[in-house]
């Protein structure tokens, strides 16, 4: 099988494995999305109903009524007819004993007349009658002898009531004297008592006797027309229609939402997939970008959706992270297409889709082109800030159009804007994460490595002074290139600064560091090549040991490519003429560049060091210098596995001519002063 074929085969497998994990998270609980609101007229089209259906009390109704019911339902209580009994035979056997001497016998017979009838007619106690008071209950419900009756609280005694009654049975002063010494208040004792089993039975019947619906709507009525405001009654029955057809949602419509769901979440992948075959191919051949873009796609959906089933958070979720790290990484075009397929991918599982949509997409957009270059912690800041009032002031415009009343407007969801930005934050360290889990370099970690304090580098210029003005010059030159030609000026410029650090090494061996002696005059061509072609693999030990990121190692690997250390290989068939030559002794190991940014290394790499050859400095001779390194340099095909135009070499060219004629400039000849 050609390479070719299995390179398309596995990126659609991953392509269809992203399918299946986003669908796999997706919520299959189908349902009809109508949207309405009281106040607002009806968008749809003349709603009739296909089925009959009872209209639901809404809950604020609901909750009116049963505070109804609990104000007006009376409590229960119990009388204990054993109590009087016992209080009536008490006062009968204390009078045998003691009051027979101070009551005379038709007093006797007046007071328990009189103490049958208090507790007949019932004694509360004082903290059950204020509890009663306090209710504004007017009457309970006495339970005597198994059954119950409405009685009047005013009509019950207390205590000291049924006391005070007593000692008025006779109005006779030597009588009431008599009572007085009788006391009464011993037989006086509350006979009904709060029975709160029966009590809470009855208001829990009362509260489950409320009926749920307030109507029936039979099938073929009309429920609302084209244009018509939905009062609180239309409100009503609408939300029951909508509430009945999804109870009515079979297994077989859970079926059909999963089809629906792997139909457009394909589309969409697939959609995303188009544009990366067309205009960025190149991301399909390196697996860490195509497993970066297609984890994008995954999480965040898969998020939202964990939110949608297990709470109402969805706003929190900072989606904008996602197209700041492609934007970081990659490019803001893929960035804003990533950002794009995500949200609308998500949208088919929110509530209300096109508001997710509206506010997404402006905060992706303002997030991508609020941050064009990573270079400074701060600016991920910026990118929060930028990502909250863009949210707010979206949600508050769209809130302006859909609302009669800022009343109506939900004020909640600006805490969870302000949230969002919070953990947007947090961008920054999974760039860390994500440089070391898909092997980036971020535009932070360029200039961090671009400083001439970091160890390796101030050792370069230490060992290799030459060496290092040299990877200063082709870093200037490169880095003029790449900004001309819309490549990434900071990577090509820290990849200048390492390109020839293996030279540390051997620094004495290649002519920028040399004085006088020239050690090469010693050696044989061979050895001499050996050395100077070492200096790659050198400065990959080097690399690897500093744990410097696979993209500067790609300069240092390319950036004499599969080229000939030519000095001494010419040299070398010079002397050995109509010989069979091993041209590997003399040929560096290459890759050869891959990209736009190793190609200009490359290019300005070899014009930097072909300029010092230079015996007069003139326009025409660095132009010519120019034209004939870099146009050896196509002609031998090193840049045929980067994508790279003629138009943009042109270009290079054009910018490394008017840097060298200014670095090789002629200085004025100051006059000396006549004495």
């Amino acid at each position: 099988m050609k390479t070719t074929t299995r390179r398309y085969l596995f990126v659609a497998a991953v392509f269809v494995i992203v399918i299946i994990a986003i669908c796999s998270q997706l919520p299959r609980e189908k349902s009809v999305n109508i949207e309405f609101a009281v106040g607002k007229p009806w968008r749809y089209e003349q709603l009739t109903a296909s089925f009959d259906f009872a209209v639901v009390k809404s809950e604020a109704y609901l909750q009116r009524e049963r505070a109804k019911v609990m104000a007006e339902q009376r409590p229960y209580y119990r009388k204990e007819a054993g109590i009087g009994e016992a209080a009536i035979d008490s006062f009968n056997a204390f009078y045998g004993h003691e009051l027979r001497y101070i009551v005379n016998n038709a007093l006797k017979r007046k007071v328990i007349s009189h103490l049958q009838g208090v507790y007949d007619r019932g004694i509360i106690s004082s903290g059950d009658l204020e509890r009663l008071q306090g209710d504004s209950m007017s009457a309970i419900m006495l339970i005597e002898q198994n059954l119950a009756r409405p009685v009047l609280v005013d009509d019950l005694y207390t205590v000291q009531q049924a006391y005070e009654s007593l000692m008025a049975v006779d109005t006779n002063s030597l009588a009431h004297h008599a009572l007085q010494q009788s006391n009464l208040n011993d037989y006086i004792a509350p006979n009904i008592y709060y029975d709160a089993v029966k009590s809470e039975t009855a208001l829990r019947e009362a509260l489950d006797a409320i009926s749920l619906n307030s109507g029936v709507i039979l099938a073929g009525q009309k429920i609302i027309g084209t244009g018509e405001m939905v009062g609180e009654e239309q409100y009503q029955i609408l939300s029951s229609y909508r509430d009945e057809l999804n109870k009515r949602l079979d297994e077989r419509g859970v079926q059909m939402t999963l089809v629906g769901q792997v139909l457009l979440v394909t589309l969409l992948v697939g959609a995303f997939l188009v544009y990366l075959i067309n205009y960025r191919r190149a991301y399909l051949y390196e697996r860490n970008k195509l497993f970066f873009l297609c984890t994008q796609l995954m999480v965040f959906p898969c998020m939202a959706s964990w939110i949608m089933m297990n709470g109402n958070g969805l706003m929190i979720i900072p989606f904008a992270m996602a197209p700041v790290m492609i934007s970081v990484f990659l490019d803001a075009r893929t960035a804003f297409m990533t950002h794009l397929t995500i949200i609308l991918i998500t949208s088919i599982v929110v509530p209300d889709p096109f508001v997710f949509v509206l506010l997404q997409l402006t905060a992706g957009i303002a997030a991508i082109y609020s941050l064009t270059e990573l270079t400074e912690r701060s600016q991920i800041f910026r990118v929060a800030l930028v990502a909250i009032l863009c949210y707010s002031f979206v949600f508050f415009g769209y809130e302006l159009i859909t609302k009669s009343s800022l009343v109506m407007m939900n004020r909640r969801i600006f805490i969870h804007f302000l949230l969002n930005g919070v953990l947007l934050l947090f961008t920054y360290p999974l760039m860390l994460l994500y440089e070391k889990l898909f092997r980036f370099t971020s535009d932070v970690t360029l200039m961090e490595l671009s400083n001439f304090n970091i160890k390796l580098l101030r050792q370069l210029s230490e060992e290799a002074p030459g060496t290092f003005q040299h990877s200063i010059q082709v870093s200037n030159l490169a880095a003029a290139a790449a900004n001309k030609v819309g490549a990434s000026s900071l990577l090509v410029r820290t990849g200048a600064m390492y390109h020839d650090i293996g030279k540390i090494e051997n620094p004495i061996f290649f002519t920028e560091n040399q004085g006088a002696t020239n050690p090469h005059a010693c050696l044989p061509y061979e050895k001499s090549a050996e050395i100077i072609i070492g200096h790659v693999a050198n400065g990959l030990r080097l690399a690897d040991k500093h744990h410097l990121p696979e993209a500067i190692k790609d300069f240092i690997r390319t950036h004499h490519g599969l080229s000939k250390a030519k000095y001494f290989y010419i040299s070398y068939r010079n002397e050995h003429l109509g010989e069979d030559i091993d041209e590997s002794l003399f040929t560096y190991p290459g890759p050869n560049p891959h990209s736009v940014e190793t190609a200009i290394l490359m290019m300005a790499d070899s014009v930097e060091a072909a300029s010092r050859s230079l015996s007069e400095y003139t326009e025409e001779s660095i132009a010519n210098l120019v034209d004939r390194i870099v146009d050896n340099q196509v002609s031998e095909g090193y840049f045929k596995e980067c994508a790279i135009t003629f138009k943009e070499i042109d270009d290079i060219k054009t910018v490394f001519k008017e840097k060298l004629r200014t670095m090789y400039h002629t200085r004025i000849s100051y006059p000396e002063l006549r004495k």
